[in-house]
């Protein structure tokens, strides 16, 4: 399923990718560029959008202009790390709605948990976009496509920043109907998920946390 996977390589989005990965960024800067790739990452997510044609009169005649159409999205955050790509997106699309997804990896199972679910009330009229920086082991990323999938919204996106070829095709292998947009694909995962080279702990960085 590779024809899902939707690599966002602008020169802008790489350079503050660059950025991001530097371990000397500290958490004020790493949270303004999460913010701002998350940003640009929802201009291209966002492509296949419909357009309707209307009428506006500017201060010299009228003219026929493009509006989207028919279309409401929510943004759905996977707590804690998706919250940093919150505002960067809402930027772009200051009408979309917000729910907030909560999962933490059982030590037993090692599959996700559900502690939190929060949706827009009208998600099945929306198509979401799910928002998590780091697409590592996968598990995070199919739980929370599988809690979305049970309130019928009309489509789900991923959308992370870094992902890993074991989270990509987790997520694919349970959910192949799933588009997957990133910044980069990395090497592989180490012993203990972390992503490599990846940028570290994610949602510790963003929060100063350790």
């Amino acid at each position: 399923m590779e024809e899902n996977i939707f690599i966002m390589n602008h020169p802008m989005i790489q350079h503050k990718l660059t950025l991001l990965r530097d371990k000397n960024t500290g958490s004020k800067e790493f949270r303004e560029l999460i913010s701002e790739i998350a940003m640009l990452m929802c201009y291209d997510a966002t492509r296949d959008l419909p357009l309707k044609e209307v009428e506006v009169e500017t201060p010299l005649a009228i003219s026929k202009s493009n509006v989207i159409y028919g279309r409401k999205l929510a943004f759905i955050p996977i707590l804690r790390a998706g919250i940093g790509m919150v505002d960067g997106v809402l930027k772009l699309v200051p009408a979309a709605k917000v729910g907030h997804i909560g999962l933490y990896r059982d030590p037993n199972t090692l599959e996700p948990v559900e502690y939190y679910s929060k949706l827009p009330c009208d998600i099945e009229e929306r198509d979401v976009i799910i928002l998590d920086p780091m697409l590592a082991t996968g598990g995070s990323a199919k739980g929370a496509v599988t809690i979305v999938k049970k309130s019928k919204p009309k489509s789900i996106k991923f959308m992370c920043i870094i992902a890993a070829p074991e989270g990509i095709k987790a997520l694919h292998e349970e959910h192949p109907d799933i588009k997957i947009y990133c910044a980069v694909k990395d090497k592989c995962l180490n012993e203990h998920g972390y992503i490599i080279p990846g940028l570290g702990d994610a949602g510790d960085r963003i929060f100063g946390t350790k």
